[in-house]
């Protein structure tokens, strides 16, 4: 897969180089603008994927066109529109609502516009090309294994109580995070070594629109002045790191001292202190400059005449066809190695985590 890219950074920096004397300037040729649509910068993570995924392309010598809608739908579908008018050669789509996109879509197929899909599956439409991202479904299994781990299920009797967060219902994602981590958990539910006190176990009832920290902080308060009132809970399940801190906020705001285990998703700067420091239990790693690299990989390939590098053709069922992909792995990341994955692997200082 590296070498398309390797190539073309070596094709893309020699031509650009100039002489002097007799040697002839070689200008470097216009390969156009790639249109990147990303969700909101009120995530870290998505900061950093734009940044990444520009990068790269420009390292290709291709010139970029970075928006964000600030997880406003609407606003999304008007940049994309926008985007497509003004001639750009590719799309990549980091969605907010992975259902609404399909009409914008299609004027990308009729205008011959090549579209990746980015981390979020793109819903109900035929004009995706292709789709890159992480194994999602093995997200949530890493999330429920740290759980199982921390409260030593499968080796101690007893009762824990759990409550169970998931992402936003529009995000297909979310869908295979909870279900890889139900996987995990059901049969702990079903014998009763662990409960869920408030009885709210379906995706919708749990689910966290637009992945808002407020919102789950606000369902979080809602528990423990109900269900959960003077009854401890030993464990969150929860999606992403936005989440998963002001679920502890809402518990610290309760008078909790001793927290509950607490998962997390994309290694936000922020959880990682707190992983650091022994106040959320995990987070899910998923190195997003390797996935800017695949996304950009696929893109060019598709505008230089090739066929993009994937490694799943049979999960990723959008309603309306099944997308070719490429997946890559997540990792787990707790007290005992986060200095390893994060630091060591450059991903973070280690005066950043300290701060």
């Amino acid at each position: 897969m590296r070498w398309i890219i390797a190539a073309s950074m070596v094709l893309a920096t020699a031509a650009g180089c100039s002489g002097s004397g007799d040697e002839t300037t070689v200008e470097q040729p216009d390969r156009g603008t790639i249109g990147i649509a990303m969700p909101t910068t009120k995530s870290a993570r998505w900061v950093g994927d734009g940044k990444s995924i520009a990068q790269q392309f420009e390292l290709l010598g291709y010139k970029t066109d970075l928006q964000y809608a600030e997880d406003d739908v609407d606003k999304q579908i008007s940049q994309i529109k926008a985007m497509i008018a003004g001639g750009e050669k590719a799309l990549v789509v980091g969605a907010i609502d992975g259902t609404a996109l399909k009409d914008v879509l299609a004027s990308a197929a009729t205008a011959k516009v090549p579209v990746i899909s980015y981390d979020r599956l793109i819903r109900d439409t035929p004009n995706i090309t292709y789709y890159a991202t992480f194994d999602n479904f093995k997200v949530g299994v890493l999330q429920a294994g740290a759980i199982v781990k921390a409260l030593k299920l499968s080796s101690t009797g007893g009762t824990d109580n759990i409550e169970l967060f998931a992402g936003s219902a529009d995000d297909n994602n979310a869908t295979f995070f909870f279900n890889g981590a139900m996987s995990i958990l059901t049969p702990y539910l079903k014998s009763g070594r662990l409960k869920v006190v408030s009885g709210e176990t379906a995706f919708k009832t749990v689910a966290t629109q637009r992945w808002d920290g407020a919102v789950a902080k606000k369902r979080m308060q809602r528990l423990l002045a109900g269900p959960l009132r003077g009854t401890k809970v030993d464990a969150i399940l929860s999606p992403y790191d936005g989440l998963s801190r002001a679920i502890i906020e809402a518990l610290q705001e309760n008078g909790y001292k001793k927290l509950p285990v607490v998962t997390g998703q994309d290694a936000e700067l922020e959880s990682a202190k707190l992983i650091a420091s022994g106040i959320q239990t995990e987070t899910v790693y998923k190195d997003t400059r390797e996935l800017a690299k695949v996304a950009v990989q696929m893109t060019n390939s598709l505008l230089l005449g090739g066929v993009p590098e994937v490694n799943d053709e049979k999960q990723y069922d959008n309603g309306v066809k099944v997308v070719p992909t490429f997946l890559l792995q997540p990792v787990n990341v707790d007290r005992t190695n986060y200095e390893r994955v994060l630091v060591d692997g450059g991903y973070y200082t280690a005066d950043q985590l300290a701060g």
